[in-house]
């Protein structure tokens, strides 16, 4: 388990984290969300204790993240831009990881590489972006560590690539009980292999819930009333977000799917459907009603 408490870091006048409580638990996938600026690569890289807070601690599995490499040991860091040594070879990585990582696997990296295509002897400087982030991936898995942080993992990928590193990250969750923390803004990838979603907005924690259970509580409702009516849905429901074309009315509302639906039959709707929310859409609404309207950006 991973224990994020009050913490908060800034950058001369840029207050990038504020604050921010949060519990990520092992053996799930934690997706990262956030608007531009909202502090995921900053919480990331002071979870992997790359940067020490201002203020509040950060543990995992009960050790404190920052200066101390017990607690590094459990964790491995894929960062947005892996670092490589200037003419390092993939050989040469394995042997510099092996050092920090004791548990390393060497038969398991020989043979994933082979698998992705990687030449071990090649320089990593002449791989191109997506073979740089296949070579971080399989360093991160022949770590062997529990952990695994990844910031936008499935950038520089192609379609395929991305598939078959989703289906080797739940062999390992399956097999090892692997925890996958991953910070990204390709909501469709992260909609795909989630259990857990954080939204991050103005360096603090908007909601922190089940992937499943935050699906269950927001509906699209779509209703065509008969002429006349003309009822106060903000007063029905808790609207998200309302918008209304002639008589078809399209809101998002937070609550329990049927007792909206009961509510919405007895104004007898001449047409009434509740439609899915994608993990995109419920990415609007939140931030919506925090302040961060799309209208605002475009008009």
């Amino acid at each position: 388990m991973i224990e994020i408490k009050q913490v908060s870091k800034r950058f001369d006048n840029i207050e990038a984290v504020k604050q921010l409580s949060l519990t990520i638990q092992s053996r799930n996938v934690f997706g990262m969300l956030g608007t531009n600026g909202a502090g995921k690569s900053t919480l990331l890289r002071m979870i992997a204790g790359v940067l020490k807070p201002d203020e509040g601690m950060i543990f995992i599995e009960g050790k404190n993240v920052w200066d101390n490499p017990e607690a590094k040991k459990l964790f491995f860091y894929i960062s947005d831009e892996q670092f490589f040594y200037p003419n390092a070879t993939a050989q040469d990585m394995e042997k510099f990881y092996k050092k920090y990582y004791p548990g390393f696997d060497c038969q398991r990296y020989t043979n994933l590489l082979v698998r992705f295509g990687l030449e071990k002897g090649r320089k990593i400087q002449t791989y191109s972006k997506g073979m740089k982030k296949q070579l971080s991936i399989i360093l991160g898995l022949c770590a062997n560590v529990p952990y695994l942080f990844c910031d936008e993992t499935f950038d520089g990928l192609d379609p395929v690539m991305r598939q078959g590193i989703k289906s080797i990250f739940a062999k390992e969750m399956d097999e090892r009980s692997l925890t996958l923390v991953i910070a990204s803004h390709n909501l469709r990838e992260l909609e795909d292999i989630c259990d857990h979603i954080g939204l991050l907005h103005k360096g603090g924690v908007l909601l922190s819930r089940d992937l499943t259970d935050l699906k269950c509580d927001l509906h699209k409702i779509q209703c065509v009333l008969p002429d006349g009516t003309s009822p106060s849905f903000h007063e029905l429901f808790e609207v998200i977000k309302f918008e209304q074309r002639g008589r078809l009315v399209s809101m998002t509302v937070r609550g329990d799917k049927e007792e909206i639906l009961k509510k919405t039959e007895l104004l007898k709707p001449v047409y009434l459907e509740a439609l899915p929310l994608s993990l995109e859409e419920i990415f609007i609404s939140e931030t919506e009603v925090a302040g961060y309207d799309i209208k605002n950006l475009i008009l």
